[in-house]
């Protein structure tokens, strides 16, 4: 941060200096590096005073500071990769400093340092090396292009990296094929708050990359960090004006166009970086993004076997009209106070719109009356049963936000030093007025209709109508609403205050330094969801009020309402509907909560480091304490018994708040060593602890039951006892760099894992005294283990002949095997062993660049292996998710100094989306999505 140079040393600093053997004639060294263009200040650069083998690296904006070092003549090397080594001699007088400022580069630093794919690597692999322990790194250039538009998608170009998509679009990120859940996301140092109810884990589609400088994923762990991450934690920098040594003006207009959507939607950004004074600086910008695109949808649900016939009880085909506009600002103040003492303030604030307009044909076949067969083709006829067709239509706006807000500072004397800082961050969710759904319906008896389907395309499957009834199937006017939701609210808020201090004490010995460092931090989160959900009725609103036309394309699901006709109708005609009691009751409280998560930490944590060995370890002890309220929601309906005895004359809804406490601590010890054995080669280890705690809306002390007139229970529990995933995580990892711009890299990770949580399906018994027939209950497993490779190679190709020396190649792939055992029915003496949810076994990326002169082409793969999304009540009904491979293909031009032009095709083989159970040893289908491809396209202009 801060350009660490110490002018005077106090008197007792000196003393205590010379108590530990400190030579008494001696002084420091301090200096920037900056590329040879002096447009960038370079991070990460190694800085090495060759007679005395002592090694710093430098902070963002380029400064160094070797401290105490004896009087006399030195070499300063200064290595970074992708650039020849510097050297530079110094001559440090006693009892003061003496200034170096370095340049690195030469004559084709702008080419290799500063702009484009080439400093990326450059910067991305400088960091890598220079960090503790095992993480990846992805930095934009200096006029701020970013490798991708969105930071999850931005992400999946990292190794071990990929990412879960939401409507085609990355959002939540997996690293080493491990749920979403076990990484931990901050913001300029501040823990992300998630805005959706229900997860821990941030969707990061929600910031744009325009204003991001770097993102770092940290794989392994030292004491000084948070522990509450087993994956990774995720590590997001917005600009800083000290990160360069020009003033930044960058604006950036686009246009994309989805195949689907046959629209046009705008994008626009804004990036400044500047210095009024030497010692104070403003940095920040913004971004605007409105997509239009769709997806076609196929889903079904309740899969079963009869006489050798597979079928479902219900399929669905869904066609989705989406609408997202993104706005993320971001504006940052740096200052130097003093010469060992710099501050800062950083804010954030991201919003995302998702107006989803979902329109749907429902088969509801649970009561058919006849079911026949043969291979994939099945026929359900409503001849002694009933068939019920639902076409709806949902139109829900739903906004994200996420808000942060940082000030914190360095104090750094050459010996001592400190940081600290304090923090508030804000993510909410809402929703109000929106229709989720409006249903209507039509049943066919006895009317001689049958609906046949045709699954030969487990994806895919083609229904057709016939019979007597054919004609009514089509008829809008005989589908009746059978009621409209109003989401009148749903509101997830999730926010966090902080604060913390670290303070380290260094001392030099010999040809290294040790540092003691010990520091605490306090986090007070606060998490509630509240639902306000209505239901209404009205005979006489049928489909054909409301027709419009259909857009899908996999099949003709017509007749279909329009987008907006239902909320229209409804406002329109209030009056005429009659709200549902019972049901605007039960769902309007069975989701509620309010959860608050108190974390106290701190630790002691010892660090040698010398030109070729670094070694950190210590203890980290975190506290947590939860105070929890939520609800029993009982429905017994007209005929079953009430509690207390009786008999409900009319369908019931009872709801008894209910609380919890809880309090719990861990001891979580490590040890990181990086050895250096030579200047091309670092290998590292690490072994610590770590959790996760679990997510807050499965721990509220609730139960959410329908109970019908045969007294039968079932429902969903929430679980305060559920204990936090404990790992003991061990890492290794080599990494070789090569003299031009380039790396390979090799590592092997194991995790321990205790407590991991699932979601299980119990037939019949009791759960905190309350007896179900059946119910859903997150439970803690016995234990699983994570153990896995992955391997990394990047170059530029620059030794090659002309003009294939512009080619840069990058590639990684990882390996993980992660299994754990959890209980069948909740006996604990019966185990399954299943593979960790949404942990992928094999993922990878490439990517083939070409960069020369004004050209830039990056033709980028990633590939996901299939994954459990859901465990069924058998293994053969678990809800698995087929594997993923995009290609993406960007290239930009250079028309000049200050203009660019740019193109993006994403996803240009269509990859879709497919969820799977393997009932009679096939695929059946749970999900099936299409997108097809988006182009982008625009153009950049620095000033």
């Amino acid at each position: 941060m801060n350009i660490r140079k110490r002018y005077l040393v106090s008197s007792a600093g000196a003393a205590l200096a010379a108590a530990i053997a400190t030579p008494v004639m001696a002084g420091d060294v301090v200096g920037t590096v900056l590329d040879a263009s002096e447009t960038i200040a370079l991070q990460a650069a190694q800085v090495r005073i060759v007679e005395l083998d002592r090694v710093a690296s430098t902070e963002r904006d380029g400064s160094f500071l070797f401290a105490d070092v004896p009087a006399g003549e030195y070499t300063l090397e200064v290595s970074y990769v992708g650039a020849p080594s510097v050297r530079q001699a110094v001559t440090v007088p006693a009892d003061r400093f003496v200034r170096a400022d370095i340049l690195v580069g030469g004559d084709n630093a702008r080419e290799i340092l500063v702009l484009g794919q080439s400093a990326n690597l450059a910067s991305a692999l400088s960091r890598k090396r220079a960090n503790d322990g095992i993480s990846d790194v992805l930095t934009r250039d200096a006029i701020g292009q970013f490798p991708d538009q969105n930071v999850a998608e931005s992400m999946r170009r990292m190794p071990g990296v990929n990412v879960l998509n939401d409507q085609g679009e990355g959002r939540f990120v997996t690293v080493r094929g491990l749920d979403p859940e076990l990484n931990a996301t901050s913001l300029n140092g501040v823990r992300l708050p998630a805005p959706e109810s229900d997860v821990r884990s941030v969707a990061l589609d929600v910031i744009s990359s325009d204003i991001i400088e770097s993102i770092e994923i940290k794989k392994s762990l030292t004491p000084d960090m948070d522990a509450d991450t087993i994956g990774a934690s995720i590590e997001i920098e917005t600009t800083s004006a000290f990160d360069r040594r020009k003033d930044l003006l960058t604006a950036k207009i686009e246009g994309s166009y989805n195949e689907l959507a046959d629209h046009l939607s705008p994008k626009g950004s804004v990036d400044f970086a500047t210095k009024l004074s030497d010692n104070f600086g403003i940095s920040g910008g913004a971004s605007y993004y409105k997509r239009k695109f769709e997806t076609d949808n196929v889903e079904a649900d309740g899969w079963d076997e009869d006489d050798g016939v597979l079928f479902p009880e219900e399929v669905n085909y869904r066609d989705y009209n989406v609408e997202r506009e993104r706005i993320s600002a971001n504006l940052n103040f740096d200052v130097r106070l003093s010469d060992t003492t710099a501050l800062y303030l950083r804010g954030l604030y991201s919003q995302f719109e998702d107006q989803e307009y979902r329109r749907e044909v429902s088969f509801k076949l649970e009561d058919a009356g006849e079911i026949t067969g043969s291979g994939t083709n099945v026929e359900f006829s409503d001849d002694g049963g009933e068939l019920a067709l639902q076409r709806s239509i949902k139109d829900r706006l739903e906004t994200q936000k996420i808000r942060s807000v940082v000030f914190g500072g360095e104090t750094d004397t050459g010996a001592w030093k400190a940081d600290y800082s304090v923090s508030w961050a804000k993510s909410s969710e809402r929703e109000n007025g929106s229709v989720d759904p409006a249903n209507f319906e039509q049943t066919f008896e006895d009317s001689g209709l049958v609906a046949g389907f045709d699954f030969s395309n487990p994806r895919v499957p083609l229904y057709t109508i016939s019979g007597a009834a054919t004609d009514d199937f089509f008829d809008a006017a005989g589908y009746e609403l059978d009621d409209i939701t109003i989401t009148a609210l749903s509101d997830s808020v999730d926010e966090e205050y902080a604060a913390k201090f670290d303070l380290g004490r260094e001392f030099v010995a010999g040809a290294g330094t040790f540092t003691v460092q010990a520091g605490f931090k306090g986090r007070w989160r606060d998490k509630s969801y509240n639902m306000e959900a209505e239901y209404w009725e009205n005979d006489a609103f049928t489909l054909a009020d409301v027709l419009g036309e259909q857009d899908y394309r996999l099949t003709d699901i017509s007749p279909v309402p329009n987008f907006s006709g239902a909320r229209d109708y409804f406002y329109a005609n209030r009056d005429a509907f009659e709200l549902n009691a019972v049901d605007t009751a039960f769902d309007s409280a069975v989701e509620d909560y309010t959860i608050s998560e108190d974390i106290m930490a701190g630790y002691l944590l010892g660090r040698w480091d010398s030109a070729t060995l670094r070694v950190i370890g210590g203890v980290r002890y975190e506290h947590t304490k939860n105070d929890i309220e939520g609800n029993n929601v009982l429905l017994v309906e007209e005929g079953g018994e009430l509690p207390g005895g009786g008999e409900a004359e009319e369908d019931t809804v009872l709801v008894t708040p209910v609380t919890a406490e809880r309090d719990y601590g861990h001891w979580l010890p490590s040890l990181t060593v990086r050895y250096e054995p030579q200047a091309d080669l670092v290998l590292r280890a690490a072994a610590y602890r770590s959790l996760v705690r679990p997510k807050l809306s499965k721990l509220p002390p609730r139960f959410v039951v329908e109970e019908n007139d045969e007294g039968e229970r079932e429902g969903e529990f929430g679980n305060p006892d559920l204990l936090p995933y404990e790992a003991w995580n061990f890492d290794a990892s080599a990494e070789y760099y090569f003299s031009g711009n380039g790396a390979i890299s090799a590592a092997v990770f194991y995790k321990d894992i205790k407590n991991f949580i699932v979601d299980t399906v119990r037939e019949g018994g009791e759960y905190r005294g309350i007896a179900f027939t059946e119910a859903e209950i997150p439970i803690n497993g016995e234990s699983a283990e994570v153990f896995g490779a992955e391997f990394s190679i990047s170059q530029k190709l620059d030794m090659l002949p002309s003009p294939f020396d512009g080619l840069i190649a990058q590639a990684n792939y990882t390996y993980t095997d992660a299994t754990g055992l959890v209980p069948i029915d909740g006996d604990p003496d019966d185990l399954r062993e299943i593979m960790l949810p949404t942990t992928s076994k094999h993922t990878a990326n490439f990517s083939l660049g070409y960069e020369k002169g004004p050209i830039s082409l990056r033709l980028a793969g990633t590939y996901r292996d299939k994954y459990l999304d859901e465990l069924g009540d058998e293994a053969v009904e678990d809800r698995l998710v087929d594997n993923h491979f995009q290609l993406d293909l960007s290239a930009k031009y250079r028309v000049n100094d200050n203009i660019q032009l740019f193109y993006e095709w994403v996803n240009i083989n269509n990859a879709k989306y497919f969820a799977y159970n393997r009932l009679g040893a096939r695929k059946n289908l749970y999900q099936y999505e299409e997108y097809n491809w988006t182009m982008k396209f625009g153009a950049r202009v620095n000033f």
